[in-house]
């Protein structure tokens, strides 16, 4: 974990801090109502900071009314600008933009050319550390610093001892990201205001390239596999990729950049990210359905319905539960089992368990709480009557 401790808002990201998950809209930002709406939706699901681009001067007049939206409805969650190439310029002309920011993401590798690069990336940093904000200096494969890159490739073709190209590349990645670092640095910002990534899109790539990122600097880490693709191969290849590095030790917030099918929820993402927080006992964001795969000796719709309609009711009674000032349901541990042979004991290893007797059976389950057989739940609503014992444990004993 980073050695630094980030504060952002009432969030702190590195130097033994939980682990913080966070995401991106992918809104029109100068669209205040449909940026602000998303900003919600997002954070209302978990994630713990909020990124939307700001491309243009229309964006960036937008931003403050972003703030203001949000904070009227009373969500409090850090807002993350991301610029690329006119980020010098917004930021000089639209202080107030600057301002409504919690955080700002800016790109070593496109913030301009030659003496130019010099000079926006000084604009911006020295505009950032007198604003008191935070930044995450974000490097990607796809928009390296292409000067960085041709100097190492030149050095490693005269080396007595050259490596692949490949590798040079993931060198100018990590070397990209923490040298301006520690320019930013000289130009008056502080290690406790810097947060570093270094994204691509390959996974044994990308955790060769964050094991040289902490061993050679301490500032904050965040992870994320750019580019990580839709669905299944997005979430596995993400799940991966962080899995290893956060059990590691390495990492101290994280995006799952997946995809969206279209029309689907922009959530997504974020729920992945807690179950890969949730799945190494990282972190703890909601309870825990424990249900089988399925066999031929399940009645596959009757059981696989109660578990998705469960699940469902869990994830969409959080909020509820919070607002009612309950505390501790996140450890709760339910199971949904299809038939005999493994249904009784995970269902008396879970806080509620529902066994059904497998295939061919009527709808009837054996109900178990905190370990003992309590009663036989009968008909063709046993979703329901589960649902209502839940809830019915929950509020007795989290009150």
């Amino acid at each position: 974990m980073g050695a630094y401790a980030v504060k952002i808002g009432n969030l702190t990201l590195g130097n033994g801090a939980p682990v913080a998950v966070q995401s991106m809209t992918n809104t029109c930002t100068a669209n205040v109502e449909e940026t602000a709406t998303q900003v919600l939706q997002l954070a209302r699901a978990g994630s713990e900071l909020v990124r939307f681009t700001v491309r243009d001067e229309e964006d960036a007049q937008a931003v403050p009314y972003i703030r203001d939206r949000v904070r009227q409805a009373g969500c409090l969650v850090p807002l993350v600008g991301d610029f690329h190439y006119n980020g010098h310029l917004l930021l000089s002309r639209y202080p107030s933009c600057l301002e409504a920011l919690d955080k700002l993401r800016i790109n070593p590798g496109n913030v301009g050319a030659g003496q130019h690069h010099d000079d926006n990336f000084k604009t911006m940093v020295e505009l950032i550390a007198k604003a008191g904000k935070a930044v995450r200096i974000g490097v990607n494969a796809g928009s390296i610093d292409k000067e960085l890159l041709a100097h190492l490739l030149d050095e490693n073709r005269t080396s007595d001892h050259p490596i692949e190209d490949h590798e040079v590349f993931l060198q100018a990645l990590v070397e990209s990201a923490v040298s301006s670092a520690r320019t930013a640095e000289s130009y008056g910002l502080a290690p406790d205001k810097m947060v570093l990534s270094a994204k691509i899109s390959n996974v044994p790539d990308l955790l060769k390239v964050y094991r040289r990122l902490r061993k050679c600097c301490n500032y904050a880490l965040h992870l994320g596999l750019t580019e990580a693709g839709g669905g299944l191969k997005g979430a596995v290849s993400s799940a991966v990729a962080l899995g290893i590095l956060l059990n590691e030790g390495i990492g101290d917030t994280i995006r799952v950049s997946l995809t969206p099918k279209p029309g689907e929820s922009r959530t997504q993402e974020v729920y992945a990210a807690q179950e890969i927080l949730q799945s190494l006992g990282l972190r703890q964001f909601m309870p825990a359905v424990t249900s089988c795969p399925g066999c031929g000796r399940t009645s596959s719709q009757l059981f696989q319905n109660i578990a998705l309609e469960v699940e469902q009711y869990l994830r969409e009674s959080l909020p509820r539960w919070q607002e009612a000032g309950l505390h501790g349901y996140e450890s709760l541990k339910v199971a949904v089992m299809g038939c005999i042979v493994n249904g009784p004991g995970e269902s008396r290893d879970a806080n509620l368990g529902l066994s059904l007797p497998g295939r061919g059976e009527s709808p009837k389950a054996m109900l178990f709480v905190d370990g003992q057989r309590e009663a036989a739940l009968e008909g063709d609503d046993l979703a329901k009557q589960f649902i209502s014992r839940i809830e019915k444990y929950v509020r007795l004993k989290y009150s």
